[in-house]
């Protein structure tokens, strides 16, 4: 029980946060479900290829937090800092890519979904700002990724929080322009996310370089070894491309699903919000994976990372069964909180929060295995198992089922369901595989 409270104390704080970020997400589309499938249907389509430019951008983000688990376990905090450094430095590199593709290329990539005219024109300009808005958010990403390495999950908590709170506040004045701020509209609910994403960006520079400067010198000139790029870049770039190999798939898969009509668009949107519910117990206890099997490998205890990893992955499992169970059985009246006014989706929505409701136990063994992964430095397997997973299995699948067998949408979240459990199975097999007692701290040139 004491390794369960352990797990606890860092898990609930990074719970809290992505369920204020989830909830924030949920109430932003249902404030902007008002505006009707189109709406709905173009924020969906910007979500994926958000994702799928966070993807692209997290690498440093993770290398940083599990790098800085193992160096705060093995007591090298200096080589740590100097290693958040070299991810600063490229993250504010993406930072101004993104910032350039936001002013010159939203309609073009826009295109490339297939949507409806409609559906562009709504999103265009939503999908400027939020990859401004991203912008600030990978340099957060990797601010917070440190602070998860050394254990301190309450700060991104409340920095989670504040921005969240200001993100619904300014969404809900500036989108239809309530208590006298101007009505905007959709792209009003891209300026919440900016400003919010301004506060948790100045809030974590905040608490890097002045609050966590006395503990762990984070005010330095850092001064960078080759070899110590390379590992940087090199272990960003696996990451990177293991997210982006399943966040370029889903855009496939929503591809796929907005040829079958904006109505089937707006219901798939509905459903990954739902389940995005539980990514939150998947990702908080990855992340609490990650942080702990990290430490304990620098301290030099693999079998306590192996143990503690195990336990993570059961807490976390208990949890999404709870949470998938309700939902199962709750789905027409949740399908109906977000769009009661169009037939054809909420019932479509909720079909699909039914078929999701259990996905979420192989997702969760994904997340958190992938977490256990992660904090062992073994990322080349991950990326390996993302790539062949995604376009291998789940886009060929989603494709056949969705047209050759005529089964729309439904189809297209099968091949879904296929890829996810695979995946879970995979990396859970690989942890359980792993040499424990041959396992130690990443060093650059190894």
């Amino acid at each position: 029980m004491k390794n369960w409270r352990i797990i606890l104390a860092l898990a609930l704080p990074s719970l809290l946060a992505f369920a204020t970020s989830t909830l924030t997400g949920t109430i932003n589309l249902i404030m902007i479900g008002q505006m009707g499938a189109i709406a709905i249907g173009a924020v969906g389509v910007v979500n994926i290829i958000m994702y799928n430019a966070w993807a692209l951008c997290s690498g440093f983000g993770h290398t940083i937090n599990y790098l800085v688990a193992q160096n705060h376990g093995s007591g090298e905090m200096k080589k740590g800092v100097e290693r958040t450094y070299v991810a600063l430095y490229n993250g504010i590199i993406l930072s101004i890519i993104l910032i350039l593709v936001g002013l010159f290329a939203p309609e073009a990539i826009l295109h490339l979904t297939g949507g409806s005219s409609e559906l562009i024109a709504a999103g265009v300009p939503y999908l400027k700002i939020r990859l401004f808005a991203l912008s600030l958010g990978i340099i957060s990403f990797i601010l917070q990724g440190f602070m998860r390495g050394v254990g301190d999950t309450k700060t991104p908590m409340v920095l989670s929080i504040a921005s969240n709170v200001v993100m619904i506040f300014f969404t809900y004045t500036l989108t239809y322009g309530n208590w006298g701020f101007p009505e905007i509209g959709l792209p009003g609910a891209a300026w919440g996310v900016l400003i919010g994403e301004a506060i948790a960006f100045l809030g974590s520079a905040y608490v890097y370089f002045v609050r966590m400067n006395p503990q762990f010198s984070t005010r330095v000139r850092a001064k960078f070894q080759k070899l110590e790029v390379k590992l940087i870049l090199a272990e960003s770039g696996k990451l990177g491309i293991q997210e982006f190999a399943m966040s370029l798939a889903m855009l496939v898969f929503t591809a796929f699903v907005a040829r079958v009509s904006d109505q089937a668009l707006a219901a798939n949107e509905v459903a990954l919000n739902v389940m995005s519910l539980g990514f939150m117990p998947a990702f908080a206890f990855g992340s609490t994976a990650t942080i702990l099997v990290g430490r304990e490998i620098g301290r030099g205890n693999p079998l306590q990372a192996r143990r503690y990893g195990t336990e993570t992955a059961i807490i976390g499992t208990i949890m999404l069964l709870i949470l998938g169970t309700a939902e199962y059985f709750l789905a027409d009246k949740i399908a109906l909180i977000y769009n009661a006014n169009d037939p054809g989706v909420f019932k479509l929505a909720a079909d699909l929060i039914k078929i999701s409701a259990f996905l979420q136990l192989f997702d969760g063994l994904f997340n958190i295995y992938g977490g256990c992964l992660r904090g062992l430095g073994d990322t080349g397997f991950l990326v390996k198992a993302s790539f062949s997973l995604s376009w291998l299995v789940f886009v060929p699948l989603a494709y056949l089922l969705t047209f050759v067998f005529d089964m729309h949408s439904v189809g297209a979240w099968i091949g879904l369901y296929a890829f996810i459990t695979l995946y879970g199975i995979a990396v859970t097999v690989r942890f359980y595989r792993t040499d424990w007692q041959n396992v130690s701290v990443k060093q650059s040139g190894v």
